[in-house]
C-alpha cells in the first residue's frame, strides 16, 4: 500500500512538471492533476492538501536535484574561475530540462509564504555552492558576489525562456562572458 501511494504521489508530481511547464501555474489545477494521472478529483486531495502544497513539494523535490546537478559540474573543475564558468554553464544548460521549466513557472507565480521561503532558501544552497571559489578569487564580499553572479544567471535564463532574438548558445556564451569578468573584478 505504501508503495502505491509512494507511486501515485510521485505520479502527480510528475503531472504537475508537465502542467506548469506546458501552461505556467494557471494549468496546474486539480482537475488537470486528476485528468493526467487518471486518478479522482477527490483522491488528489488525498495526497495534497492544495496547490501550493504542489508547489512546496516539487521545491523539495526538484531543487536539490538541480543544485546536485550544478554541484557535478563544478567538483570536476580545478580552478576558481572555472567553478564559476561550470556554475553558470551548468544552470543554462538546464533550461530546457522539464524540471527547469516547472520551477520557473513556480518562482514566477503568486504564492503563499511557506512556498515562497522554500524557493528562497533552494536558491539560497544554489548560491552558497559558488561562495567558496569566489573566496578563493579573493573577494572581500564573497556572499554578495554570488548572489550578483546569480542575478547574471538569472537574467539569462529568464531571455532563454522568453524564446529571445538570440540564440541560447549566444546567451550562454555572453552570461558566461560577463560573469567571468565581473567576478574577476
Amino acid at each position: 500500500m505504501a508503495e502505491h501511494r509512494s507511486m501515485q504521489r510521485a505520479a502527480l508530481l510528475d503531472a504537475a512538471r508537465s502542467l506548469l511547464s506546458e501552461g505556467g501555474t494557471e494549468a496546474l489545477t486539480f482537475p488537470a492533476l486528476a485528468e493526467r494521472t487518471g486518478l479522482a478529483r477527490s483522491s488528489v486531495y488525498e495526497y495534497f492538501r492544495s496547490r501550493a502544497a504542489v508547489v512546496e513539494e516539487l521545491c523539495e523535490v526538484d531543487f536539490p536535484v538541480w543544485a546536485a546537478e550544478v554541484a557535478a559540474a563544478m567538483e570536476v573543475e580545478l580552478t576558481p574561475e572555472t567553478k564559476v564558468e561550470a556554475y553558470v554553464r551548468r544552470q543554462l544548460a538546464l533550461v530546457g530540462d522539464r524540471r527547469h521549466r516547472a520551477v520557473v513557472a513556480i518562482s514566477a507565480s503568486e504564492l503563499d509564504a511557506g512556498a515562497r521561503e522554500k524557493i528562497r532558501a533552494a536558491h539560497g544552497g544554489l548560491v552558497a555552492l559558488i561562495v567558496e571559489a569566489l573566496g578563493e578569487m579573493g573577494h572581500a564580499e564573497p556572499r554578495l558576489a554570488a548572489m550578483l553572479l546569480q542575478g547574471v544567471v538569472d537574467a539569462a535564463v529568464r531571455r532563454i525562456e522568453l524564446g529571445a532574438a538570440e540564440d541560447p548558445a549566444a546567451i550562454t556564451e555572453a552570461a558566461v562572458a560577463m560573469a567571468l569578468r565581473g567576478v574577476r573584478g
